[in-house]
């Protein structure tokens, strides 16, 4: 089983920060042993265009953890950079 879905990264009003998170949730079929990933696309934001986002995949990265079975897991995003506003991510877990 898998699945796949978008998940929006606020780093917050300027002066921003070069942390993130946001929890995955809803994923019923998920367990604790099962791999998941995320991953930045030419996704556009209210905050961010599509060449922006294509641009964060070098300033970004992005780790998957504290996976919850039957629930989701968390996705972190960290920088060097001090980033502002909304960035979209993608998602995928399988077992």
């Amino acid at each position: 089983m898998s699945s796949v879905g978008t998940a929006t990264l606020s780093f917050g009003a300027a002066p921003g920060s070069s942390i993130a998170t946001i929890a995955v949730t809803g994923q019923a079929a998920i367990g604790v042993n099962d791999y998941a990933e995320a991953f930045l696309m030419g996704d556009a934001t209210a905050d961010h265009n599509a060449p922006e986002h294509t641009l964060f995949k070098r300033l970004v990265g992005l780790t998957c953890g504290s996976v919850v079975a039957g629930t989701g897991f968390t996705i972190t995003a960290e920088s060097e950079l001090r980033l502002t506003g909304a960035v979209k991510c993608r998602w995928v877990w399988s077992a």
